[in-house]
């Protein structure tokens, strides 16, 4: 492949070029107002009428025929549509993923903070959370498992699975996922009735999964009364690569950039000879129609960095959802990825279904605060709080000296009423 076409396939340019830099930072992103338009009034739809608009946005987005709700009987057809060798395969990555969620869910504990007040912290399962399992281009039974095992894992009781047209392996990972049950019906009017409820479809604690545009914005729209798990955008990967086989990282750029024309595929170097392998590299195997050549062309990019030190801090700003580098060594000083691939078996692609790791990551920026989902996000952390007549004694004094420095007097008051009866009480 000539030079030129691998270079129009997929830009490379110096980190020193700043404008370049901070316009591939920015990530521009898309929250369309028609986009936002619509999904605000199916979501006031769905809570003014329930089931009627449901079912009406249902007909005519997810031409949807029959019954919402997918019986067991399908369930069942399902799993035997299904051929053994990917039942298998989703049996392998339903027990990894439950063996690392198992070890998610926060510990309780009690610690005694002073002689006489003890503090604990105890963990509640949601009793209800909702999954969304896209529909569209692909049928993904590993979102399913990736959301609805580690709800499971945490002790939730009632998982309601959400997805417009689910093939018969969706329906095969919701056996084995054990799903409560499966609702075909998609975008923002799915998103509403798990959200407020209808009368069939019960409301849910937290809603779950990954979706288009209209599901994104529903979620927005709703995660004031409903708690979500992220403000999902398109997927990203980085892959820090000052050596290695450029066929294997321009492979592992592709299949990420295959999810979606909206996906960011980018590789971060030192070298400019492995910049232009790279390059050519993806220019060889890219697809010219589809998915994957659009986001390579709209969205792909190869960094130079001046050195290793500035190539960590280029990966740091992007703050991608995956990233992939070369060592051990390096992990401690990335700070921002929602998952972290080492070495150069570390193939991204494993990470989507079969590593145990969640594939619910966090994009646009948001691994800055938080990792991919897990078992702890199916949980609600609180704690108890046993103060005794002793414990009240000794803290009491300097609540109050607080509560009078904050000007709150009843606060104050409230604890002194509480010391003076010790007092009198140690009088009598």
């Amino acid at each position: 492949m000539p030079v030129g076409h691998a270079r129009a396939v997929m830009r490379a340019f110096s980190a020193s070029n700043r404008r370049q830099l901070d316009r591939l930072v920015a990530r521009h992103a898309e929250r369309q107002a028609d986009v936002e338009r619509v999904a605000a009034r199916i979501v006031r739809d769905v809570r003014r009428e329930g089931d009627g608009a449901v079912g009406r946005w249902a007909r005519k987005l997810d031409a949807l025929a029959g019954p919402i709700e997918v019986s067991r009987a399908e369930l069942d057809a399902g799993w035997r549509a299904t051929s053994k060798d990917v039942r298998r395969a989703i049996r392998v990555a339903a027990m990894h993923i439950e063996r690392v969620a198992t070890r998610q869910v926060p510990r309780e504990f009690t610690v005694t903070v002073c002689p006489g007040v003890r503090v604990s912290q105890k963990t509640q399962a949601f009793a209800r959370v909702g999954c969304y399992v896209p529909g569209g281009r692909y049928p993904l039974p590993s979102t399913l498992l990736m959301t609805v095992v580690p709800a499971r894992v945490a002790g939730v009781a009632d998982v309601s699975v959400v997805c417009p047209r689910p093939a018969p392996a969706v329906l095969a990972a919701a056996l084995e996922a054990g799903a409560t049950r499966v609702l075909r019906i998609g975008g923002a009017h799915a998103i509403a009735a798990l959200a407020y409820g209808t009368r069939s479809i019960a409301a849910v604690d937290k809603i779950v999964g990954p979706g288009n545009a209209w599901v994104a914005a529903a979620k927005r729209l709703v995660s004031a009364d409903c708690a979500i798990d992220f403000h999902a955008g398109p997927s990203e990967i980085v892959i820090l690569a000052t050596s290695g086989r450029p066929d294997w990282i321009a492979a592992d750029l592709v299949a990420q950039a295959e999810h979606d024309p909206a996906v960011r595929a980018i590789a971060v170097t030192t070298s400019s000879a492995v910049a232009h392998r790279i390059a050519a590299a993806v220019a060889s195997i890219l697809p010219r129609r589809g998915p994957a050549g659009d986001a390579i062309r709209r969205n792909g990019a190869i960094v130079v960095a001046r050195s290793r030190a500035d190539a960590v801090a280029i990966v740091n700003r992007l703050a991608p959802e995956h990233l992939v580098c070369e060592r051990d060594a390096e992990v401690k000083a990335f700070r921002t990825a929602g998952t972290i691939f080492v070495g150069r078996w570390s193939a991204q692609a494993a990470g989507d279904y079969c590593t145990g790791s969640n594939h619910v990551l966090p994009t646009g920026g948001a691994g800055r605060f938080r990792g991919g989902l897990s078992a702890a996000d199916f949980v609600r952390v609180f704690t108890v709080q046993r103060v005794t007549r002793d414990g009240l004694e000794r803290i009491g004094p300097s609540a109050i000296t607080l509560a009078e420095a904050e000007g709150l007097t009843a606060h104050a008051a409230s604890l002194r009423t509480r010391l003076e009866e010790i007092g009198a009480s140690r009088d009598r």
